[in-house]
């Protein structure tokens, strides 16, 4: 059915836009919404094609043994691929317009109250570009539908060993490696600084925060790079003194200052664990996070009106179609949503 009224109680339903039709995101949604281990209360509102979501279950069907939602039990906010569905992993200009199409829908959904939150399966930046979106990525446009409001990318995971919630934070996000250092600022540190206290503030009231630097060693006292004398170690001062409640390590060498989180996680937390790592740049952040976490680890939109989640892996086009896509990323996704919207 495509829903235009609140059928349900907004306060119970997720918002899911279906990310690219080429790839995996029909898939795991499917296959999350049919886990026993889903949210027992949560109505999903799905934004996407019906007809492509009904031959995706289908295949699916005849391809996994996995258990698959059935199509005709979810509401679906339907948004039609002009020429009917794609094949699986044919991902350029169509499925381009269509995914950005489906997030743009879902956000207008989620800002008219129709879901206490969004969750967005994976879209392909080339797809987008491909047909006239030039974004780095999901998150900047739900930057700009939100006001242009500065959005901040976060990392969270819950790890099934110990309990322990792992939070890393990007201080940038999908540019260039050799535009980070001219894109780092003090301000935008400080900016970043207090997204992530605020974010950890929902767990404990005395955070413990630790920043990467930026240079092997943290620079080794301008051995090795200048940013840490120059800016970093006085913003992280003045930082640490305006907010007494939070305990602020570093700069802390970037090759060990995931230490104590992967402790935590596989292990047992100990006092020195942090509630939060701040890394610098992409993939500073976020090869330790998929190390750890590849299928606990939830994307995480700060700083937006509303709150915003999605699986931390890409549209896995090689793989779309043969019904052998991992879906515990998105089920935790789907999870996140919901307990975080409650915090």
């Amino acid at each position: 059915m495509t829903t235009t009224s609140n059928c349900h109680d907004a306060n119970q339903r997720l918002v899911i836009a279906l990310g690219d039709p080429a790839g995996i995101g029909m898939e795991v949604t499917l296959k999350a919404l049919a886990d026993p281990q889903r949210p027992a209360n949560v109505s999903p509102l799905l934004v996407g094609c019906r007809a492509s979501l009904e031959r995706a279950a289908q295949q699916l069907k005849e391809r996994t043994q996995a258990p698959i939602a059935d199509p005709d039990g979810l509401e679906v906010d339907d948004q039609p691929i002009p020429g009917g569905p794609l094949e699986p992993g044919s991902a350029g200009s169509i499925s381009g317009a269509a995914s950005f199409q489906w997030l743009t829908r879902a956000v207008q959904l989620v800002q008219q109250g129709q879901g206490c939150a969004l969750v967005t399966a994976p879209i392909a930046k080339h797809a987008w570009h491909a047909a006239g979106h030039r974004y780095p990525g999901q998150t900047e446009r739900l930057a700009e539908l939100d006001g242009g409001k500065r959005a901040s990318m976060l990392f969270t995971a819950l790890s099934p060993q110990t309990g322990w919630r792992l939070n890393t934070l990007l201080a940038t996000t999908h540019i260039p490696l050799h535009q980070v250092a001219l894109r780092l600022s003090a301000d935008l540190v400080e900016e970043k600084l207090d997204a992530l206290t605020s974010f950890c503030l929902r767990f404990n009231s005395n955070p413990r925060l630790v920043v990467a630097g930026l240079n092997p060693h943290a620079g080794e006292q301008g051995q090795l790079g200048t940013e840490e004398l120059d800016w970093l170690i006085p913003l992280l001062e003045r930082w640490r003194l305006a907010h007494p409640n939070v305990t602020l390590l570093g700069p802390m060498p970037p090759d060990s200052c995931w230490l104590s989180a992967a402790q935590a996680w596989n292990q047992t937390p100990a006092p020195n664990s942090p509630d939060g790592l701040l890394a610098l740049y992409h993939d500073q952040g976020l090869i330790p996070v998929k190390l750890l976490a590849f299928d606990q680890a939830v994307n995480t939109t700060l700083g937006l009106s509303f709150l915003r989640t999605s699986p931390d892996h890409g549209t896995g086009f090689d793989i779309a179609g043969l019904g052998i896509a991992r879906s515990a990323s998105m089920l935790a996704a789907i999870e996140a949503a919901w307990q975080l919207s409650r915090a």
